[in-house]
């Protein structure tokens, strides 16, 4: 409460009301029940008055990629008109983006200067691309001590992936989980598959290969696709690449690209090896959600696109049981790409505009009750060690547990690498590549230094 006082004596009182994909309307607070107002926030409200400070209206627009429930109009509904309780005199504009066009529709509001005032993404647009670009506003006051310990608890990757190298926080976060990769038990069972698998879900390299193999024997014809039409999911096919011989995707200081190293080169060398021989296959033009599908669809044994809210969204979709295991390694010991996801605010010169967007961002993450909610409706884990276990109490308990386990191999977050954008192109160009017969130290040499030159570009 220190904060949101901080930030309603900074010359905001907010309220919402929302708008689907744009328009803006009053909605009734039917997808999440108003959280009570605590004697602290009634303590506030009334020092706030007492300072006589004055609260303008302001009319924001949030625009959200579809992160969990976010994607659904009913439930940020809900948690508007909750907020709208609270804080009555902003309105809220919402936009729903996808990850088709999603990005050319910020790059034209950049362009145009008609940008959001929130949006809700991560660290590699938030603050390697449009914070990178000077287009986000600062939000250091959003990160006060309490905020930083409690994320910092949870993990000191989360905290330096908000900010710029030069210590600007262009994010303010809400979730974060790890990405694996899911197996068909059932069809891993049939093949005597599962025996190379260990008991916490980590599989060394060796066996990958045998179990790959073993799949094959017992008549599957498809094991697995490594995608490669595009930039969607692309997290899966690098975290696959990278553990096969615990290659590195950067340097530490997030300043080169390092897959052509002797184990990068050796993990992708692998790769164009079992999809010559059978094992593997891989199509140039598919995206991560046409894998999925397959795998849904139980064309395939695997998916490398999993994660917790995958899992939910693909539950009716089903008829075996997706067992989520960690990406193989040479060591065992797996290195899994994670996911961050919260806000960040365009800088659009309008003073009132940015406070009210900033008090907007505290509640959605950290109000008490309305915190624990939002992160839920994202299917991940909060940011906010204080929070606990989100899912204690719920039918999802049990199922979240498992992805809990995986937290531990979170790796470096080396998204906030400056060029972040033109690596992902880069890096799909890349399998096509080498799938398509292009030598593969060739093919990564040239990848790397496109990638390093948009780094380059970029400082």
């Amino acid at each position: 409460m220190k904060k949101a006082l901080a930030l309603v004596l900074a010359g905001t009182t907010v309220v919402c009301s929302l708008a689907g994909c744009g328009s803006s309307a009053k909605t009734e607070a039917t997808a999440a029940p108003a959280a009570e107002t605590t004697a602290a926030q009634a303590a506030a409200e009334t020092a706030a008055g007492a300072a006589g400070t004055e609260s303008p209206a302001a009319d924001i627009t949030l625009w959200t990629y579809p992160i969990g429930s976010f994607k659904d109009a009913d439930t940020v509904n809900g948690f508007i008109a909750s907020f709208n309780e609270k804080y009555p005199d902003i309105h809220v504009n919402v936009e729903y983006l996808d990850y088709t066009s999603g990005d050319d529709q910020v790059t034209a509001a950049i362009e145009a200067g008609t940008t959001p005032d929130v949006i809700m993404e991560g660290p590699e647009r938030l603050v390697s691309n449009w914070g990178a670009k000077g287009k986000m506003v600062d939000l250091a006051d959003l990160w006060d001590d309490d905020a930083s310990k409690d994320i910092a608890a949870t993990s000191e990757a989360i905290v330096a992936a908000c900010k710029s190298p030069d210590g600007i926080y262009y994010e303010y976060p809400l979730c974060m989980t790890t990405h694996c990769m899911a197996i068909n038990y059932e069809l891993f069972e049939k093949a005597d598959a599962l025996q190379y698998i260990n008991e916490d879900r980590t599989w060394t390299t060796e066996n990958f290969g045998k179990a790959l193999k073993a799949l094959k024997d017992s008549g599957v014809d498809t094991t697995g696709v490594v995608y490669c039409g595009g930039q969607g999911g692309d997290q899966g096919t690098r975290a696959l690449a990278m553990n096969l011989y615990s290659a590195q995707f950067t340097d530490a200081d997030h300043t080169k690209w390092t897959m052509n190293s002797d184990a990068g080169l050796k993990g992708l060398t692998q790769l164009v090896d079992w999809t010559k021989d059978g094992s593997l296959s891989y199509d140039a033009g598919a995206v991560a959600s046409d894998e999925l599908q397959l795998f849904a669809n139980g064309t395939t044994a695997m998916t490398f696109c999993w994660n917790a809210s995958n899992e939910a969204n693909y539950a009716s979709s089903v008829a075996f049981t997706p067992y989520a295991v960690a990406f193989p390694s040479d060591d065992g010991k797996p290195e899994l790409c994670g996911g961050i996801w919260g806000f960040g605010i365009f800088d659009n010169g309008d003073a009132a505009k940015i406070d009210a967007s900033k008090i907007f961002i505290d509640y959605l993450c950290d109000d008490e009750t309305q915190g624990p909610v939002s992160v839920k409706s994202t299917g991940f884990f909060p940011v906010r060690a204080s929070f606990g276990n989100a899912y204690a109490g719920t039918e999802d308990e049990e199922r979240m547990a498992v992805y809990s386990t995986f937290m531990p191999y979170l790796s470096d977050y080396y998204n906030v690498t400056a060029g972040w954008a033109e690596q992902r192109t880069a890096w799909w160009n890349l399998l096509q590549q080498i799938f398509g017969g292009t030598d593969v130290k060739t093919a990564t040499d040239e990848y790397v230094a496109a990638c390093d030159a948009a780094t380059a570009a970029a400082k």
